[in-house]
């Protein structure tokens, strides 16, 4: 099989580049993608993301990834859930809606990324937005994207909110306007239109599924892309296996990886691309040298506090809470106003552990449930977390090979808190979280606090506890990073250095992390190049 392009999935890229590259039908498109259709009730139904979280007892849709052992976090691996299935982790996620701030991009622009600062950028976010709020200056209502207001958020949301106001942060009501230091609710990415009303709007129901009948478009599922085959320095097509099978696709133009930030940097290794000692090691022969492939691994590190709760008017494991998830599943299916269409994550922060920083240093997620351990250690009754990240991590960690097989897992190494300022961000945004939930607003919902949080903790107390239960808030970006540095991967248009016929369009190109969840971001990359591909053989 030959096909212009060839892209590999496995993230929200994906769906967004192969739906607008076969827009135009003189141009045809194959996608790979490991995992199924991402189109089941579990994926349509926010709620469903519970069961793809955990990763056990069984693998739905989820990669379920695990880190090496982190020093920083007392010598335990952390979980790297990630999306396997069209849409990737789109159809798995929280569906946060979240771009970052001016800041971000501006900054991508000053490290030589040239096309990617705010005002370059903003038109693509634009375009594949349908906002239900309506377009203005910086949104846009007729793009696949659909963005939607929840649905049926709970009082505790609000009181939440109202918490955070008692403790001076201002409310903002849009996070998505260049900067974002505030309090309020997150718009999610999910339908708002009647026929599908309160439904996840993953990257791969937005743009792909609604096409899947186009001549020019080949979508292989359940097809896990093995290695980049190359004649020279060009790259040719990918070899995948697929039901016990390896297969050989070609591309006459281009082969695009959009897995992300641990699958496309893992890739290019397996194809002998990268750091020699990394590849060589193992056997593989080498295709280029590459030393950028795999490092620069940034990511939010997060931490919960939270309280059980005797009001059932949230997520928990109780009779109460069952009888209403039953009204509450009619209720969705009706019309899509329902707790079955709740992100979890509901009430949302941008704040600041210091006055005098010029920007937010931590995001918060509110969530009307117990998290604990990525819904793995299951608690009855009814309480709810809040979760503080460290938005700008100055800790940087790599992806690399672990065997030269090619169905083996990348080595994931994020190197958690190795640089002292995440820790110390970390321990004031803690402090900053339990005045927020001590305060007057959530004192009803308050019955008993959490995790070994307390009165009278000092920092060394701090410390410890976030050393034992930090982990990960699903936001790893930048091995594949963009940049003309001797450690970037890709250049500002996204094709691999010093390599032919090969792009990558995904998370992983990102040079430093955005200040929120990437989601967004990924499908605004997607959108940019899809036009600077078209652009290439206009």
């Amino acid at each position: 099989m030959a096909f212009d392009y060839v892209i590999v999935g496995g993230g929200a890229g994906e769906a967004t580049l192969a739906a607008r590259l076969s827009e135009d039908p003189a141009i045809s498109v194959c996608l790979l993608e490991a995992g199924g259709g991402g189109n089941g009730v579990l994926v349509r139904a926010p709620v469903g993301a519970l069961a793809f979280l955990p990763g056990r007892p069984v693998r739905i849709a989820n990669w379920a990834f695990q880190t090496v052992p982190q020093p920083g976090l007392n010598g335990r691996r952390g979980y790297q859930p990630r999306g396997r299935a069209l849409g990737g982790s789109s159809a798995i996620n929280a569906m946060l809606y979240v771009r970052g701030i001016r800041q971000d991009y501006d900054g991508w622009a000053d490290l030589g990324c040239d096309g990617w600062s705010w005002d370059e950028v903003l038109p693509y976010f634009k375009r594949s937005e349908n906002n239900e709020n309506g377009a203005d200056d910086l949104h846009g209502d007729a793009g696949p994207l659909q963005v939607s207001n929840q649905k049926a958020m709970r009082p505790l949301t609000r009181a939440f909110v109202a918490a955070a106001e008692e403790m001076q942060h201002r409310r903002r009501e849009d996070f998505n306007r260049g900067e974002n230091e505030g309090v309020g609710y997150y718009q999610v990415t999910q339908f708002h239109r009647p026929d599908k009303n309160g439904e996840r709007c993953s990257a791969a129901a937005a743009y792909l599924l609604p096409h899947m009948d186009r001549a020019n478009l080949t979508v292989l599922t359940r097809a896990q892309a093995t290695r980049i085959l190359f004649e020279g320095k060009r790259a040719t097509g990918v070899a995948y296996r697929r039901g016990g099978d390896e297969h050989h696709v070609m591309a006459t133009r281009e082969v695009i990886l959009c897995g992300g930030a641990f699958n496309s940097p893992h890739l290019l290794q397996l194809s002998g691309v990268g750091r020699a000692d990394d590849i060589q090691r193992h056997g593989l022969r080498m295709v280029h040298e590459l030393p950028g492939v795999g490092q620069n691994l940034q990511d939010h590190l997060d931490f919960i506090q939270g309280f059980k709760s005797k009001d059932s008017n949230m997520y928990g494991i109780g009779l109460a809470g069952m009888v209403r998830l039953t009204r509450e599943i009619l209720k969705w299916r009706k019309d899509g106003v329902s707790m079955i269409a709740t992100p979890f994550a509901e009430g949302a922060g941008f704040l600041k552990t210091d006055p005098a920083l010029e920007r937010p240093d931590i995001q918060l997620h509110f969530v009307v449930g117990i998290v604990d351990n990525h819904a793995r250690k299951l608690h009855p009754g009814y309480g709810y977390t809040c979760h503080v990240c460290a938005l700008n991590p100055h800790s940087l960690g790599e992806v690399f090979l672990q065997s030269a097989d090619p169905m083996a897992p990348p080595g994931i190494d994020p190197r958690y808190l190795s640089d002292g300022r995440d820790l110390q961000t970390l321990i004031k945004g803690a402090k900053l979280v339990r005045r927020i939930l001590h305060s007057p607003a959530l004192r009803p919902y308050n019955h008993r606090e959490l995790f070994g949080v307390r009165d009278n903790m000092t920092d060394a107390d701090w410390e410890a506890i976030i050393r034992n239960r930090a982990d990960t808030i699903y936001h790893p970006v930048g091995t594949c990073k963009m940049g003309v540095d001797d450690m970037a991967v890709v250049d500002p248009k996204l094709r691999v250095h010093g390599l032919q016929g090969l792009r990558v369009v995904d998370a992983s190109i990102m040079p430093r992390l955005v200040s929120g969840n990437t989601n967004a971001p990924t499908i605004m990359i997607a959108e940019k190049a899809a036009d600077m591909i078209r652009a290439a053989v206009a």
